[in-house]
């Protein structure tokens, strides 16, 4: 038993804390659930569209976490192709905060006949409460995009509520850096992510960071 109190001993620092080679797979028996967390970043929830026409975060956005993330995973329309979100300060009863945004995009095509930097002035909004867009793909079978929008401080009731978004296209090859912020001090506490028409397939994935 000695040995044992020892060997665990050796694996405590001063301040109480398990080392980490005190941890290992054959270290522990019994666990069923680990925290959901790695480098300060925590999985709150997900979910998947299938054939839907928006998907709605209406809990998980509050005073818990400095900044969010949402990560787009395979995202494919189903017959519009351009993505958008808008931000709502009444747990999803209405998606129209006031936005001004910014929307410089790259591009390159598969056959390398089409590149270059721009700044797509159709897709910036000026104190607008219109949605903003992120993204857009192709219709075609296998194409979709991928990326994801970080929102900081959304629980602030003193300041306006900063976005990025990157994300990144498929076939015709974009990458989009919309960033922006809404203008509100009331607390942001749902998003919705939709195409700008029809259905779409994927998943979102969102993230709390410390």
């Amino acid at each position: 038993m000695g040995a044992i109190t020892r060997s665990i001993a050796n694996n405590i620092t001063t301040g109480g804390v398990f080392t980490s080679s005190a941890i290992i797979n054959a270290s522990v028996t019994g666990i069923t659930v680990l925290a959901n967390t790695e480098d300060g970043i925590t999985l709150i929830s997900s979910q998947t569209a299938n054939n839907s026409a928006s998907i709605s975060f209406t809990s998980g956005i509050d005073s818990t976490y400095k900044a969010y993330k949402f990560v787009f995973s395979s995202i494919h329309p189903r017959t519009g192709n351009v993505f958008e979100f808008n931000m709502s300060t009444d747990g999803g009863s209405n998606y129209n905060v006031t936005k001004t945004t910014t929307f410089p995009r790259a591009y390159h095509n598969q056959a390398d006949t089409s590149e270059g930097l721009d700044y797509d002035t159709g897709r910036d909004l000026a104190q607008s409460t219109s949605f903003q867009d992120i993204g857009y793909s192709d219709l075609n079978a296998s194409d979709s995009f991928s990326g994801s929008l970080t929102l900081f401080n959304p629980s602030s009731t003193t300041y306006v509520k900063h976005f990025i978004n990157n994300t990144t296209g498929s076939n015709f090859v974009f990458n989009f850096f919309a960033a922006g912020y809404g203008n509100t001090t009331s607390a942001v506490n749902a998003l919705q992510f939709k195409f700008e028409s029809g259905n779409f397939d994927g998943t979102i994935y969102l993230y709390g960071i410390k």
